[in-house]
């Protein structure tokens, strides 16, 4: 049976709908950095999924041809998430979206090394005879997080991190969101063929403990 990190990584992937702490451990992705409105039709981000599990799924098929990677095991591949931001902008606004940046992503098995990831850019931009300059080899530790499992539509989320936010200040902690940490979304439904209400997404941001201790100036 194929491995699904959905299923054996449920802390990671699978979240209570209510917050909650969790520590992230170092993950490779193959990824594409963009800006803009991810609803553009035709759009950088649009553009960059496709770009995304082009990928994705040279390196799972692999097996199918003569290159034989060390370690192979087969898999399903991981949902799709972004790092989103604006400058200047402490959090998320919504309101604008035209000045998002964003890191696409899909989650790299552990047997595929920077050597791998790039035969199968080679091999994917060969076949499909696409350009995929654009995507890069990106790890992300992102370590302490609160993270909570939201649905519903996209544009309705800051309810959610509110309640995450009201959270980890209880727990003792705060927003950690100043680059190289993000807000960041995974996202486990198809928003091509789910309808916006029952959209599941994961919403997971950096924390860090409350300075404590006699004030310095």
């Amino acid at each position: 049976m194929a491995f699904d990190y959905k299923k054996e990584y449920k802390e990671f992937y699978l979240p209570k709908n209510k917050p909650g702490l969790v520590t992230v451990p170092s993950m490779n992705f193959v990824a594409v950095r963009g800006k803009g409105d991810p609803n553009e039709e035709g759009g950088a981000y649009k553009q960059s999924i496709g770009l995304l599990y082009g990928i994705a799924f040279t390196i799972k098929m692999s097996k199918m041809g003569n290159h034989r990677m060390e370690g192979y095991f087969d898999y399903v591949v991981p949902p799709l998430e972004g790092l989103w931001w604006q400058e200047g902008v402490k959090g998320i606004d919504y309101s604008r979206k035209q000045d998002f940046q964003w890191i696409s992503m899909i989650r790299l098995p552990e047997f595929v090394t920077k050597e791998e990831f790039d035969w199968a850019v080679a091999e994917a931009a060969a076949k499909k005879r696409m350009d995929f300059s654009g995507v890069e080899f990106f790890n992300y530790d992102e370590g302490l997080c609160v993270q909570c499992m939201y649905i519903g539509p996209y544009d309705d989320e800051p309810a959610t991190i509110e309640a995450m936010n009201a959270f980890a200040e209880a727990q003792g902690y705060m927003p950690d969101m100043n680059g190289p940490r993000y807000h960041h979304e995974i996202y486990l439904s198809d928003a091509r063929k789910c309808r916006p209400e029952n959209l599941k997404t994961v919403i997971r941001h950096p924390v860090a403990a409350v300075p404590t201790g006699p004030y310095l100036p």
